[in-house]
């Protein structure tokens, strides 16, 4: 079993073991991260009531696309994040930790604000984890819709290798890089039930 297997399975198993003991009313949610939605990232979350104050939030992320002329920015990412509440669960002023890891490929992509200048001219895979904090709060708008926004920061450990080309197998060399910033950019619609 691959490592990216052995993962999907213990979330699994945490999701559903959660959502079984927890699943009252109105203290389940399920969300979609609009800025993930909008650079064609296919996410989900779901939110689980722990107590009046407490919840925990789990999502994942799936790019899996490449794109003509050697462009991808392929991803999959899982990332658990246990919230303290300051009024009640799923409504107002909120703070976390989360947890993250995954897997990425990426390839003839200009990333925003001169972040991995070499990744237009090359292709980088790899794996990373890491952990932070966040900040959010969350607007009730009917009986079953919220809409949230939130911030986390903190750090991520990457390993990748880096290639000459998006498609040949032609290997540079391998590192890693220590990152410490934004580990979360979230604006999600949420359905709770």
């Amino acid at each position: 079993m691959t490592l990216r297997q052995r993962i999907a399975l213990v979330l699994c198993i945490l999701l559903s073991t959660t959502i079984c003991h927890h699943a009252r009313g109105q203290e389940v949610g399920i969300k979609t991260n609009l800025l993930y939605d909008a650079t064609t990232t296919l996410n989900l979350g779901v939110e689980v009531g722990l107590s009046r104050h407490w919840s925990l939030d789990i999502s994942g992320s799936l790019n899996p696309w490449k794109f003509k002329d050697d462009k991808q920015f392929r991803i999959w990412m899982a990332q658990p994040e246990a919230r303290y509440w300051f009024c009640e669960q799923m409504s107002g002023h909120f703070i976390g930790v989360h947890a993250m890891g995954g897997q990425f490929e990426a390839s003839g992509v200009k990333l925003p604000f001169g972040l991995v200048k070499s990744l237009k001219d090359n292709r980088y895979q790899g794996w990373y984890v890491g952990a932070g904090f966040v900040y959010g709060y969350q607007w009730v708008m009917a009986r079953h819709w919220n809409f949230e926004a939130a911030v986390g920061v903190g750090y991520d450990y990457l390993n990748w290798t880096k290639y000459k080309c998006g498609k040949c197998g032609t290997k540079e060399k391998s590192g890693h890089t220590n990152y410490f910033g934004i580990t979360k950019l979230a604006l999600t619609l949420i359905y709770v039930f």
